[in-house]
């Protein structure tokens, strides 16, 4: 399974811990040693037929639903952590 690429590669086990926290705030079960598979819970709910490996038969659409909700999630919580640290 590939990675997604990042800016600072670095950066990425803060990432995951980032991604793990916001989605079991919102109520998902994530495993802390792999929260890249949080993706195929939220396929499931949305019956969207995700596997591991290759996925090129769903549409943008699809791809969009499951993608969203995991990196939508994230950017809030990075903008309410930035509002908190300019407060401070």
């Amino acid at each position: 399974m590939a990675k997604n690429k990042i800016l600072v590669p670095e950066a990425r086990e803060q990432l995951n811990q980032l991604k793990t926290n916001v989605m079991k705030k919102k109520g998902y079960h994530v495993d802390e040693n792999h929260p890249e598979n949080i993706k195929y819970e939220i396929a499931r709910e949305q019956n969207i037929p995700l596997k591991e490996g290759y996925n090129g038969q769903l549409t943008s659409e699809q791809a969009g639903k499951i993608g969203g909700p995991i990196g939508g999630n994230m950017v809030k919580e990075m903008i309410k952590m930035a509002q908190q640290q300019l407060q401070k």
